[in-house]
């Protein structure tokens, strides 16, 4: 006997629903499928005047009234799934005994019909249909929980007479606490006390969801057998369902033990799981009659439903606000990931969504800590446990030393915590902590039983005192709750986002770069030997034997001049949407200066975003340039450029060459060719084609509706192309002495012939800062014309140094409309790069 292992499994191993016996308060018969009789109780012999030999085989019609089995029939034709149990109350079923009534339960047990009947007590008749109002009623009135307890206790003893009735909550690890309790004044309070897990095996946990109604009338009752124990196969009856079931030995030895007589328990059922039980006692035998144990049943199932209710209302309520407070928190992230490696901003941060004391962060393998937390030493110990535990999983513990070897040492800072993982590889987490809750358990009797060989065999045996038992429970925190944990699930899927999003964004960041990087070289050679073979060709263009020196040159600047406005007019109004009307005469004049109106224009004032007009400016330029290559802006033709927007809000773009050349396809395509035809579709997800025809060149681009607007009223398309500047013999001359800061000495020679044009004396021409400042300190000039950026260095000290001297100077600068001045020479005059004596002597002019 010694040898045998003793432990909570052998009181969970016992078959309670398997006992084959009743209680005394009625009798059973149990049919074959088709309605014969393969076993009943001993006691049938009281109720029907047969013993239980005499009835074994007979047909149902011999034992039950016509009616009364039709009806029973009827009824059991009603069950749905295989743990529903029918009830008919006040039944002349008897055949033998017409006056006599039954109140009747039916259910399956396999194969079999289990019928129990129970004389009918019409003396304890109530109208079932007001009672259930009122009890319902009155459990909608308290405001909190432990009102609604108290509300739902008082409401079943007060219908089923119990001396004591208590609302008995089971914890996660599967002890019991009474959180609710109506008593008779004179037998004391269970409130508050715990019960351990062992007090209710898994089995009669199980039971409790199927069945869950339990009642035990009488534990001084001898139980009634039933007839054969045994069935062909020596299987005994499974009484699972029986409402009369028989009680286990070592329940009757607990109750006993607790002084009680009868007892009814109700399953509180929420989502499928058993939250806990109307836990009933009686301190003498009492059974209800049957309909009152139906309504009590029932009641159990709405006092299930409202406090679902209530928590769900509740946990919304408190996951609404957490999930608006994790979406401003997820902003913050998207917008700046580095506030991850700030645990105090985190921590103060989910305080707010999620009740904590101390907050660790372990991100690739680095670790920070704010708050009650633990050393940061031990948060790598603790992210290698959870990769084991809960690796990509929201998990949470209020014991952390039950699962971190040494945790105890650091209970006081973080006795429980909730772990976040915020990376696809279990690797990564924000671990949420609370600190130690010390607490006096209060327990009915000491929880750690004796093991006995009593007269059921080795086992765990009841206690015998259920006196309060109060212990220290040390080393754990205020438990994190469902509602939190399903908040910081959502908080763990949107962590995973940004930062995936953030990393995904960040690569595709790198790629694109790199692909746009390659194109702009391409690009930038492209457009250079473009540039130098444009100039060229204005230079050899702009030859006329007949005309001046004077007027040559002032040609040949004002068409330069007027290409770098095109140019400039791609990065202008700090990426602001830009006309595109704009665009496209900017490009003109660029290439045509006073023959611009070759290029005919045509349609309503729209913008086009900064990402679709640099792309466009690329295209038109393309355009632009092959015409006047090749086209009909090469001869004496022209180009015509309409554009409208379709039905869909797209801006579709027109453009056809007419006069020129005829036109035959290119034999290769060029890099201009590749922009004109790939950029729309690629950079702006739009269309583009083109035509070859021999009267023109034609293409037609497809732009989306999201990257056009329409303009204010008050901004015009007109006057805004370039004009090409013309040098005017009325250039005011310069007086004095002219100090240049250039740091190229092709454009300082250019500028040194400008400024000489315009009438300086003297141009004393430097190229760094220290030599310009050196300059100024021995003698001061009359005007100096500073280079904005000059290398490594810029300009600005100069500018500063002329201003306290009170020397008049300008800017020039290859930035165009993006240069932005200090505040201290905010309004200085700018001239911009390449400069002609007509624009310098405008901008001296005016400075």
């Amino acid at each position: 006997m010694s040898d045998i292992q003793v432990d909570l499994t052998n009181c969970d191993r016992e078959p309670i629903h398997l006992l084959s016996a009743i209680q005394p308060i009625g009798f059973l018969l149990c049919m074959t499928a088709d309605w014969l009789v393969a076993r009943a109780s001993a006691n049938v012999i009281d109720h029907l005047g047969q013993a239980v030999d005499d009835i074994i085989g007979l047909p149902a019609t011999e034992i039950f009234a016509v009616e009364a089995l039709h009806d029973l029939r009827n009824r059991l034709t009603g069950i749905q799934g295989p743990d529903a149990v029918e009830r008919v109350l006040g039944i002349a079923c008897i055949a033998a005994r017409p006056r006599d009534l039954y109140d009747c339960a039916l259910h399956f047990s396999g194969e079999h019909i289990v019928i129990e009947l129970e004389p009918n007590r019409r003396e304890d008749y109530v109208d079932s249909a007001s009672v259930i109002r009122s009890m319902m009623a009155r459990l909608d009135q308290p405001s909190d929980l432990a009102g609604y307890f108290k509300t739902g206790a008082r409401q079943l003893r007060a219908l089923t007479g119990f001396d004591r009735v208590m609302v008995y909550r089971f914890d996660r690890d599967g002890s019991g606490e009474v959180v609710g309790e109506a008593a008779r004044h004179d037998i004391g309070s269970f409130l508050g006390l715990h019960y351990p897990a062992s007090d209710i095996p898994q089995q009669a946990r199980a039971l409790y969801l199927r069945t869950p109604f339990r009642i035990i009338t009488d534990l001084a009752a001898e139980p009634v057998p039933i007839l054969p124990a045994r069935d062909a196969i020596g299987a005994p009856l499974d009484l699972s369902l029986s409402v009369m079931r028989s009680v286990s030995p070592i329940h009757i030895e607990y109750l006993k033990n607790m002084g009680v007589g009868a007892s009814m328990s109700v399953s509180i059922i929420i989502e499928g799981k058993l939250w806990g039980l109307f836990a009933c006692h009686h301190y003498s035998p009492l059974c209800p009659s049957f309909q009152k144990r139906t309504i009590a049943e029932l009641f159990g199932q709405m006092f299930a439903l409202k406090l679902e209710s209530r928590d769900r209302q509740e946990a919304a309520a408190y996951e609404n606000n957490a999930r608006r407070a994790t979406d401003r928190l997820m902003a913050s992230v998207a917008n700046d990931v580095t506030l991850l490696d700030n645990p105090e901003w985190v921590g103060e941060t989910l305080r707010a969504i999620i009740p904590c004391d101390g907050i660790g962060i372990w991100i690739g393998a680095k670790a920070a800590c704010g708050g009650s937390a633990p050393p940061l030493d031990a948060l790598p110990v603790i992210a290698r446990r959870f990769n084991a535990l809960a690796a990509g999983r929201v998990f949470s513990t209020d014991h952390l030393a039950e699962i971190v070897p040494g945790a105890d040492a650091y209970a006081a800072q973080a006795a429980g915590v909730l772990s976040i993982p915020i990376s696809r590889s279990p690797r990564d987490y924000v671990l949420l902590f609370r600190e130690e809750r010390v607490r006096q358990a209060r327990w009915a009797g000491d929880p750690h039983k004796p093991a006995s060989y009593g007269p059921n065999g080795a086992r765990l045996t009841p206690r015998e005192s259920f006196a309060e038992w109060r212990q220290e429970v040390r080393n754990r925190s205020e438990p994190f709750s469902a509602a939190e944990q399903r908040v910081a699930e959502t908080l763990r899927v949107s962590m995973i986002e940004v930062v995936l999003r953030l990393s995904d964004a960040a690569e595709t960041e790198r790629q694109t770069a790199a692909e746009r990087q390659e194109l702009l070289i391409a690009e930038l050679n492209h457009r250079v030997r473009n540039i130098l073979a444009l100039i060229r060709g204005l230079v050899r263009q702009s030859r006329d034997s007949k005309a001046r020196a004077v007027d040559y040159i002032a040609l040949l600047e004002g068409r330069i001049e007027a290409l770098a406005r095109a140019h400039d007019q791609i990065t202008q109004d700090n990426w602001a949407p830009a006309l595109l009307r704009a665009l496209i005469e900017t490009e003109a004049a660029a290439y045509l200066g006073g023959r611009r109106e070759r290029v005919e224009i045509e349609g309503e004032a729209v913008l086009l975003d900064p990402a679709a007009f640099s792309t466009m400016a690329l295209v038109i330029h393309e355009l632009v340039t092959n015409s006047a290559k090749y086209g009909g802006l090469s001869d004496s033709g022209g180009v015509r450029v309409t554009w409208a927007r379709d039905d869909a809000g797209d801006l579709i773009i027109d453009w056809r060459e007419f006069g020129g050349p005829i036109v035959t396809p290119p034999l290769r395509q060029g890099f201009g060719t590749t922009i004109i035809q790939r950029s729309v579709p690629y950079d702006l997800k739009g269309k583009a084609e083109v035509w070859y025809k021999p009267a023109g060149f034609e293409a037609q681009f497809s732009i989306p509706a999201r990257y056009v607007s329409q303009p204010a009223a008050n901004l015009s398309q007109t006057g805004t192309a370039p004009r090409a500047a013309a040098v005017t013999d009325s250039t005011a001359p310069l007086i004095g002495k002219v100090l240049l800061v250039e740091d190229s000495l092709i454009i300082a020679m250019d500028a040194e012939d400008i400024l000489m044009e315009l009438g300086a004396v003297e141009v004393r021409t430097v190229s760094t800062v220290a030599q310009a400042l050196e300059s100024l300190a021995q003698e001061k000039p009359s005007v100096a014309v500073l280079d904005v950026n000059l290398g490594e260095e810029n300009s600005f000290p100069i500018a500063d140094a002329l201003k306290a001297a009170g020397v008049r100077y300008v800017f020039a600068t290859g930035y165009g409309d993006q240069l932005r001045l200090p505040d201290a020479h905010a309004g200085t005059p700018t001239v911009k790069k390449p400069y002609t004596a007509a624009s310098l002597s405008r901008v001296l002019e005016g400075g």
